[in-house]
């Protein structure tokens, strides 16, 4: 037997956010890294540990133990210390997918980040109220981290 719901809509969500960092950009794209995996918290300060494989289909996942946990992505382009791109379903476990671009320059003594999260499907209304704030706080740890190596 077949049955057919009623469907949501399809949504998109595009997000772009640039962040000055006190710190060299190698400094910053280490910062990145670790961020993205081992030192990943989520906006109340709770660690959520991640891995990063850091290298072209390399997978961004939560391991939780015994062989579970949650794929958030695989890496699309990795170009140390610039570029990091990954896409997948991140957070959201439901029809969607999502492009991340984290795209470092160099800047005086310091450096830029420009972040782009662009997203399509059928984004609920709890994602696209809490991503906002949960991307602008992890940028800011990156920045945090990389000034406090700096």
């Amino acid at each position: 037997m077949v049955t057919a719901t009623a469907q949501e809509a399809i949504q998109t969500l595009c997000i772009e956010k640039e962040v000055h960092i006190g710190a060299p950009i190698e400094i910053a794209f280490e910062a990145l890294l670790e961020e993205l995996g081992p030192a990943n918290a989520i906006p109340d300060g709770k660690p959520m540990p991640m891995v990063l494989e850091a290298w072209p289909g390399g997978r961004w996942f939560r391991d939780l133990g015994k062989n579970s946990g949650h794929l958030w992505g695989h890496v699309q382009v990795i170009k140390p210390p610039t570029l990091i791109e990954i896409c997948g379903p991140l957070f959201m476990s439901y029809a969607c997918t999502n492009h991340v671009q984290y795209r470092l320059a160099a800047d005086g003594t310091g450096s830029r980040l420009l972040f782009a999260h662009r997203g399509i499907g059928e984004i609920t209304a709890e994602h696209r109220a809490g991503v906002v704030e949960g991307w602008k706080y992890k940028l800011d740890r990156v920045r945090q981290i990389a000034e406090a190596r700096a």
